[in-house]
């Protein structure tokens, strides 16, 4: 039997998906990429913005197709919008067999084998759960580095996010289960660990009663073979001394914070539910950039936000100027059903959120381009992801650079390399968002 997985969304659904591989793989099913191919076909769905809804929608009919016209026997849909909307999947795409939970992820092999008997069946488990998985996730990120979700769910209740909705509360993983996996992702060739959860920073504290990634990031680094370690997803109000003392002791820490800001008008931040204020923004950015001066700071902002004024859209633009940030991203605001925002008066015309976007992003490109050129002449550390065909040239990434993400070196070098291993560069130049090096000899 052949399967396809399409995994879509986040990191943190990509290691579901992992899981559901890992089950599927153990129980002697084919993989393969030709949805022609496929006998069954798993989508792993996201509905965080209506974009990503409109791509899983998207995806589930163009698969449906082969019900009608390939050898698909079973098609399966589980994930973020299979949660939100089992019902209507199911009344609306008769081609979908089975819809399967953001908790149920672990079901996979009775989903599949209901599908093939022909049942059409919904399983749902409790948003309490946290699935337990003893089978080896199946990578996808190519081996030298992979995920390693420490949470699930959130207790934030954002007004603009329906995640708690779907996903949750706030529930840790516990520590041992995080080493154990680490681990064995270690002995699997992982050389890269990414820390990744709705928020990573509360870690721990539903389990040990304290915020305890500091002692999670301690344990990890004892782990051989692993040689960095990078955090996502750190809500800045929540970052603690612990967490930068670890950063600053223990070298397997990648230099590097993500730090989703979304606003820095303080009225915009207290209608997003954030909970932190401007001066408290810029305060803990300055303590980062003093205790670990060549620390990477990373963030995303929401531009558009229902009643966000052109002064306020100012102030964010002057914020950016300001902060200068090493990498962002800036999305506009999408009104989700059954969020408060959606609600709220004040709701923006979208040419109005994408001209002020496209600022924002203009911008940030010029501090980007000016702060990519300053790195010509420094030597860094950059793990090799692969090779430019036909050219003597390799692609890797320092550590200012998550995958996907952000941007990349290109390493010039007669030698032979491997994706995976680390390599000592000399940076020559820069190219937009992307560095151009040559290989330390």
């Amino acid at each position: 039997m052949k399967i396809l997985f399409i995994s879509l969304g986040c990191d943190k659904n990509l290691t579901d998906t992992e899981v559901m591989l890992g089950l599927l793989a153990s129980k002697g099913y084919e993989m393969t990429n030709d949805e022609t191919e496929a006998d069954i076909i798993v989508i792993n769905t996201c509905c965080f913005i209506h974009d990503a809804k409109e791509e899983s929608i998207q995806n589930i009919l163009e698969m449906a197709e082969y019900k009608k016209t390939g050898k698909l026997k079973a098609l399966i849909v589980t994930g973020c919008l299979a949660q939100r909307y089992r019902q209507e999947i199911l009344d609306e795409i008769p081609e979908v067999d089975v819809v399967l939970g953001t908790t149920a992820y672990d079901k996979i092999l009775e989903a599949v084998k209901e599908a093939l008997e022909g049942h059409v069946s919904v399983t749902m488990e409790s948003l309490e759960k946290l699935p337990e998985v003893k089978t080896k996730r199946q990578i996808t990120t190519g081996g030298h580095f992979a995920y390693l979700k420490i949470a699930e769910g959130c207790d934030k209740h954002c007004t603009y996010c329906i995640i708690p909705k779907i996903r949750g509360r706030f529930r840790s993983v516990p520590m041992e289960r995080l080493l154990a996996e680490a681990q064995e992702l270690a002995e699997q060739g992982v050389k890269e660990l990414i820390l990744v959860a709705q928020e990573t920073t509360l870690y721990g504290k539903d389990l040990y009663g304290e915020k305890s990634l500091h002692r999670l990031l301690k344990e990890l680094c004892k782990i051989k073979g692993i040689r960095w370690i990078r955090v996502m997803y750190c809500y800045p109000e929540e970052i603690t001394d612990e967490l930068i003392q670890v950063m600053k002791e223990e070298p397997k820490i990648c230099h590097y914070l993500d730090l989703p800001i979304q606003h820095a008008n303080d009225e915009i931040l207290k209608r997003m539910g954030r909970k932190t204020s401007k001066k408290e923004l810029v305060e803990i950015i300055g303590k980062l950039r003093r205790e670990i001066p060549d620390i990477c700071l990373r963030t995303t902002l929401i531009t558009g936000f229902p009643g966000e004024t052109q002064k306020q859209h100012e102030e964010l633009y002057r914020f950016v100027n300001e902060m200068e940030f090493d990498r962002l991203g800036v999305f506009t605001y999408s009104p989700e059903e059954d969020t408060p925002a959606a609600e709220m008066q004040g709701q923006i015309d979208e040419e109005v959120k994408e001209e002020r976007q496209a600022e924002l992003m203009e911008l940030q490109q010029e501090i980007a381009f000016e702060a990519a050129k300053k790195m010509a002449g420094r030597e860094i550390l950059v793990m090799i992801e692969g090779k430019v065909a036909d050219e003597a040239v390799y692609v890797g990434r320092t550590y200012r650079d998550a995958p996907n993400v952000d941007g990349l070196i290109f390493v010039e070098t007669g030698e032979e390399l491997m994706s995976g291993d680390f390599a000592k560069v000399k940076i020559t130049g820069a190219l937009e968002y992307d560095l151009i090096g040559g290989l330390v000899e």
